[in-house]
């Protein structure tokens, strides 16, 4: 709790906001009041812990830690555990900003992949304890991509480019479904999770469609003219790591006058052999004539909370 802004505030209080028991007796020259009245030396009242509180923060380890002003920040790019040493407070802190990205989702044929899931919110309250934290792996040529979590907060791997004449796979974002080798038929794209990506676009004729991204649904095919391949979903931006950075992006389609563009956020172009997710992205595959289509980007997991 904090201390009263106005008004009466009592020795009882005061104890309760230091974490003793109510009836312990202290006077106000002690050292922890002091700290919580914010006054180092000489005179003080009791009118000094208007709106005080003994401020206690949470200290974490677990993966690649860096400091940006009062904050830690703690990078996973592979499975791990964040490990709460001490338990914070809501004065000073005891939840984490997180960013959970899923891995990419393989190209197809013709089809691009969609990208991993995309998640940042806050935790709930976090205790001194182990949290497991797993980092998806991108997904193989048309294959799904590995889940990411924290804290039983889960993003999906990205959908699969579709082979031949398929309808591309659902996930974190929808990837693209793959051409029937110039038949008429549209061929669909798999559809993205609520909230953490979009669905992929459509193939038909000579072109294959492009895999959706965290902030926008994949291109379908021909959209750019006809037999054009399309571009990948963009992905969102995030700063949590302090530096402005786009994560899962949408996989390029193939199409027989020209290529699609991967999404901004590690989607892979789509090409004849070059079109990889970027890692820890979840940037998705983009597609492949060959057949076996491109590999998918790994995820990440970002945690971020106030330490001082």
């Amino acid at each position: 709790m904090t201390l009263p802004s106005s008004g009466q505030i009592t020795l009882n209080q005061v104890n309760v906001e230091l974490g003793l028991s109510g009836t312990t007796q202290i006077s106000l020259n002690d050292s922890a009041v002091r700290t919580l009245f914010g006054i180092a030396s000489g005179e003080i009242e009791m009118s000094d812990g208007y709106g005080k509180a003994n401020a206690q923060f949470m200290a974490a380890s677990g993966g690649s830690v860096t400091t940006s002003g009062d904050y830690k920040i703690h990078v996973f790019t592979s499975s791990g555990t964040f490990t709460v040493n001490t338990a914070g407070n809501a004065a000073g802190s005891n939840t984490a900003e997180y960013l959970i990205v899923a891995g990419g989702g393989g190209g197809g044929q013709s089809g691009g992949g969609g990208a991993g899931g995309y998640l940042t919110s806050t935790s709930g309250v976090l205790s001194a304890t182990g949290y497991s934290v797993t980092v998806g792996g991108g997904g193989g040529g048309q294959s799904t991509g590995g889940n990411s979590s924290f804290n039983s907060v889960t993003s999906f791997g990205g959908g699969r480019g579709g082979p031949t004449a398929t309808a591309g796979g659902s996930g974190g974002s929808g990837g693209a479904g793959s051409f029937p080798n110039g038949g008429g038929a549209t061929i669909p794209g798999g559809s993205g999770t609520s909230g953490q990506g979009n669905s992929g676009g459509s193939s038909r004729r000579l072109a294959g469609g492009a895999g959706g991204g965290a902030g926008a649904a994949g291109q379908d095919a021909h959209a750019r003219g006809n037999n054009y391949g399309g571009n990948g979903g963009v992905g969102l931006q995030s700063s949590i790591t302090g530096t402005n950075t786009y994560y899962a992006g949408g996989g390029g389609g193939k199409g027989w006058s020209g290529d699609g563009a991967g999404g901004a956020g590690g989607g892979g172009n789509g090409s004849d052999n070059q079109g990889n997710g970027t890692a820890n992205t979840g940037g998705a595959g983009g597609a492949n004539f060959a057949g076996t289509g491109m590999n998918g980007g790994s995820g990440i997991v970002v945690l971020k909370y106030k330490f001082q």
